[in-house]
């Protein structure tokens, strides 16, 4: 593939696949039928962010909140990320799951990348977010800072559950949906944020590239 050239690249750009159900639903298939339609998309659009040189890059998998879907799609939904995974495992990746792994609904074959993983050459930094709650990020910050006992104080930034991700610069959801619904909200707060109308398996690279031209358009400050 050939691709275009941009001005300026974020670094760290997080993704919203939204629009599997409704994808599957207007295809008369069972809403559950859409998730492993998401894994091909998936695969495609880490290679132009690794092809582009993005250093680090966010997936939104499922939050504790989907997990109040019928029994059939949250199952279907846990499978999809336990094979985005697995692919991930064979191309170069620094990989990273954050959620609440405590949960018996978080994967357990998902367990050992709740600590960072180098896969191949590493040289791209990929975090995961499965059984993923706003809540659940913050309260660790007060559960570690509560328990700790000497040495140096950690700030509260320091010990959320996502510590370890980054300020995202971009934030792109396809579905046509306008809210980040509980996406990292200590990294996302400076965060650029382009909508996709599409569905998320009618990936086109397309969406992408527009949304990286508007964000060139941008005027980044950081409030300053």
């Amino acid at each position: 593939m050939d691709l275009p050239t941009f001005r300026r690249i974020p670094r760290h750009v997080a993704f919203i696949p939204d629009g599997n159900r409704r994808w599957a639903q207007n295809r008369g298939l069972r809403k559950e039928e859409g998730y492993a339609s998401g894994l091909a998309p998936g695969f495609q659009l880490y290679d132009i962010c690794r092809a582009l040189g993005i250093e680090e890059l966010t997936v939104y998998g499922f939050t504790s909140d989907n997990t109040k879907r019928p029994p059939e799609q949250t199952a279907a939904f846990r499978q999809a990320c336990v094979d985005a995974v697995a692919g991930l495992s064979k191309l170069d990746a620094s990989l990273l799951v954050v959620g609440n792994d405590d949960s018996p609904l978080f994967p357990p074959e998902l367990k050992p990348y709740r600590t960072r993983q180098g896969l191949g050459d590493g040289t791209l930094k990929v975090n995961f977010l499965v059984n993923y709650d706003w809540r659940w990020d913050l309260s660790e910050a007060a559960t570690k800072m509560s328990a700790a006992t000497g040495g140096k104080r950690k700030s509260f930034t320091e010990c959320i559950g996502s510590a370890e991700v980054s300020r995202i610069d971009l934030v792109v959801r396809w579905g046509g949906r306008r809210r980040l619904s509980g996406l990292l909200p200590v990294q996302a707060v400076y965060a650029d944020f382009y909508i996709i109308d599409d569905l998320w398996p009618d990936f086109k690279p397309e969406h992408f590239f527009d949304a990286l031209r508007w964000y060139e358009s941008q005027d980044v400050t950081l409030g300053g």
